[in-house]
C-alpha cells in the first residue's frame, strides 16, 4: 500500500505539531504547512497528498474556507478536513466531501474520519 499522505496546515506551532503527532501515530505519513499560502506551494509540488487537515482561521492570505475551496477547484481527489475553535463554517456551507470539526476535537472521531477518506 503506498503511504497515505496527510497535509497538516495549522499557523500555531504547538497545535501544528499535535496534529502532525495524532496523524502519524494514526499510521499516517505528515507533511506540514504554517499557512495556506505554504500548503498550496507544497500542493503544486506534490503529487502524492490524500488529505488536507486545516485550520479556517490563518494570518498571511487565504483562509481555511478558501483553501477547501481553492484545493476542491484545482485538486478534487484530495480530502480536505477542516478545523476551528472559534469560526463555524455556515450550515450547508462545506461541500459533502469535506468534514468540519470544533476545537478542541475528539481525537478518534478525526482519525476514523483521516481512515475512511484514505480508504
Amino acid at each position: 500500500m503506498p503511504p497515505r499522505i496527510i497535509l497538516v496546515v495549522e499557523d500555531e506551532p504547538l497545535l501544528r505539531m499535535a496534529a502532525i503527532d495524532m496523524v502519524e501515530s494514526a499510521g499516517f505519513e505528515a507533511v506540514e504547512a504554517a499557512d495556506a499560502t505554504q500548503a498550496v506551494e507544497i500542493l503544486q509540488s506534490r503529487m502524492d497528498i490524500c488529505i488536507v487537515f486545516t485550520d479556517i482561521d490563518m494570518p498571511r492570505g487565504i483562509d481555511g474556507l478558501r483553501l477547501a475551496a481553492l484545493i476542491r477547484d484545482r485538486w478534487p481527489p484530495i480530502h480536505v478536513i477542516i478545523t476551528s475553535g472559534h469560526t463555524k463554517p455556515p450550515q450547508g456551507s462545506l461541500p459533502p466531501d469535506m468534514v468540519f470539526f470544533s476545537k478542541p476535537y475528539r481525537e478518534t472521531e478525526v482519525i476514523a474520519t483521516m481512515t475512511r477518506m484514505a480508504a
